[in-house]
């Protein structure tokens, strides 16, 4: 764009630039609201303004807003607008800006990125060069994603997420960028005694366009989201992502992969721990016996509580999709929850077929803990498990399978009640589901 605007025609040669660029994001705008109306409706509900290109390279959002840089849109076509306009929509739909809790910014920024790409390319939209896209990835939330990337990995997201810091809470990149730097400098110089003159005079300088962060033209870098504000923001968005695949699947126009991940997004969930809990203390067996007692107790009839022991078998899957941490922490939590039901645990590692020496059992009274060495990393079958279990003609209270899912599955659903704990996107046939992550 040509910075000219000291002469009639440099102004209206900038004008000109700057109503080309407005009509071209609008026409983009209007395109994704036709063809593609789950991702336009989303879309319509961030405005849109010009930023200052110091901190917004190429496009941004704060969860409020569209912030772009008009040199960055001029060179796109208008497909590649439409993919930008539609993943900065989609970065507040699915509310990575509220969801990144514990984990270091720079790598929950590119798994983000990493789980938005696939989808707008699936729904046939054009990336501009540069845009992170794994095939490994495709199908997965920005949390399965996150612990595959490397703790070093120097790759950069398209574009700018702005509503988070490096210092806030959770983790940073190693070091601070000179941006930053300057940023955090010309911030205490403003602080310490920028007068309300020179800041009019610094507006007058650029007649029309806003002052940016970095005393340059354009939209000033917005501040990162409060707790407060990202509960809100996040609450909005799920009712505006409800709403826009309401009106899309209406219409027929909302692909099978986008719909299956705004599916699970949309169904109420609890903490795995919570409905571990809840489930194993529903098969827990209690009740009061109204029994005579015997004749050295009295005449009179008193209730009694009757304990019985809950039997559970926990499977865990050790094909090599499940991390040994994971392991660890599942069996910790199991053994935590079965001295408070009194329940005894038959341990069965099993990948394509069961861990040399199981079964293992435990008593309500013994800590539950994994073999020292578990044989597996090959492929995965369910059917041994529930083969062992019809040999033994037992019929447990509550059987507890960890997996990712991927595997063979009996055809018939066994007479006893199920739940599968679930690492991914994985499907069962039968029983109860709960995810993992």
């Amino acid at each position: 764009m040509s910075s000219d605007v000291g002469s009639p025609g440099g102004a209206g040669a900038a004008d000109a630039e700057r109503r080309a660029i407005e009509t071209k994001l609008a026409a983009a705008r209007t395109r994704l609201i036709l063809d593609k109306p789950f991702l336009g409706a989303l879309v319509l509900r961030l405005p849109m303004h010009a930023s200052n290109p110091e901190w917004c390279p190429t496009t941004a959002t704060d969860a409020r807003a569209f912030y772009y840089n008009p040199e960055y849109i001029a060179s796109l076509s208008l497909d590649q607008t439409q993919f930008m306009l539609a993943h900065e929509a989609l970065h507040c739909a699915l509310s990575h800006f509220a969801r990144r809790q514990h984990r270091v910014k720079h790598k929950w920024d590119l798994a983000c990125d990493y789980a938005i790409n696939p989808l707008l390319i699936g729904e046939g939209l054009k990336p501009p060069p540069n845009a992170l896209a794994m095939p490994a990835y495709k199908g997965m939330t920005a949390e399965e994603i996150y612990p595959l990337i490397d703790d070093n990995d120097a790759s950069e997201t398209l574009d700018t997420h702005a509503y988070d810091r490096d210092n806030q809470q959770g983790g940073s990149r190693s070091g601070t960028s000179e941006k930053d730097l300057d940023r955090q400098h010309k911030q205490t110089q403003s602080q310490q005694g920028e007068s309300d003159a020179e800041q009019g005079a610094t507006r007058s300088a650029q007649p029309g366009q806003a002052d940016g962060a970095d005393g340059g033209p354009g939209q000033p870098e917005p501040e990162p989201l409060t707790p407060d504000e990202q509960e809100t923001l996040s609450v909005q968005w799920q009712q505006r992502l409800a709403g826009a695949a309401q009106q899309a699947q209406q219409a027929g126009k909302l692909g099978g992969e986008m719909a299956r991940i705004i599916d699970h997004l949309l169904q109420p969930r609890l903490p795995w721990r919570m409905l571990l809990a809840r489930y194993m203390t529903a098969v827990s067996r209690e009740d009061y016996s109204y029994a005579r007692p015997s004749r050295r107790a009295g005449d009179f009839i008193m209730p009694s509580l009757r304990s019985h022991q809950t039997d559970v078998v926990v499977a865990v899957d050790t094909s090599g999709s499940i991390k040994a941490a994971e392991l660890e922490e599942f069996i910790g939590e199991i053994d935590a929850l079965k001295g408070q039901v009194r329940a005894r645990v038959t341990l069965l590692p099993c990948d394509a077929a069961l861990c040399e020496g199981a079964p293992f059992r435990f008593e309500p009274w013994e800590g539950l803990r994994l073999p020292e060495a578990i044989n597996g990393g090959g492929g995965t079958s369910f059917r041994p498990v529930f083969q062992w279990i019809d040999r033994e003609g037992i019929r447990p209270d509550l059987l507890v399978y960890f997996t990712d899912a991927q595997g063979d599955f009996p055809p018939v659903e066994p007479a006893f009640p199920v739940i599968w704990l679930v690492k991914g996107q994985g499907k069962v046939p039968w029983g109860q589901r709960i995810q993992l992550n």
